[in-house]
């Protein structure tokens, strides 16, 4: 299953790709973007052959992940669909861009108040997890190379027994 995305998308993605600093790289941000890397790289391709289409101005701000709106802007559609049956509530969705299960799930979470838990400190759990992640994996390796070096001192000691003998004085 192919995810869709939108033209104004894709030219934001080019654009953040090739404005990028020297210590970024293209697979870090395909990764926040949370698209492929060859995705990102085809779209770069079709960018630099003018095979995408500039949109207006106009037309970017509204096409953005629901995930990259504002606790304002969430706020604001949820009062503005509130008097929307579900056809109506439907078609308003798509004029801005997302589901109607967005705006539902945004409007339990401001009731329940997780909505000032998405933000930055999602981010700084995102970027706390990956560092446990990245220390975790460095012990897991660590360790495996400690087994491995183990397990060869035991070989070598068993062909050194196979190749001499038990020594009398070792208590092995």
């Amino acid at each position: 299953m192919s995810i869709k995305f939108s033209q104004s998308f894709k030219i934001q993605a080019v654009e953040k790709a090739l404005n990028r600093d020297s210590d970024v790289t293209l697979q870090s941000i395909a990764d926040a973007l949370g698209v492929n890397i060859s995705t990102l790289c085809r779209w770069m391709l079709k960018a630099r052959e003018h095979e995408l289409e500039i949109e207006p101005v106009s037309a970017m701000n509204k096409a953005k992940r629901p995930q990259d709106w504002t606790l304002e802007e969430r706020l604001q559609l949820i009062i503005a669909c509130a008097a929307f049956d579900e056809d109506r509530l439907g078609e308003y969705c798509r004029e801005q861009g997302v589901f109607p299960h967005h705006v539902k799930q945004w409007k339990i979470d401001f009731s329940t108040n997780k909505g000032q838990a998405q933000g930055s400190s999602q981010v700084s759990d995102i970027k706390r997890l990956k560092e446990e992640n990245k220390a975790l994996k460095k012990e897991v390796n660590r360790k495996d190379r400690a087994l491995a070096e183990t397990a060869a001192l035991l070989v070598l000691q068993k062909k050194v027994q196979d190749i001499w003998g038990y020594d009398e004085d070792s208590s092995l």
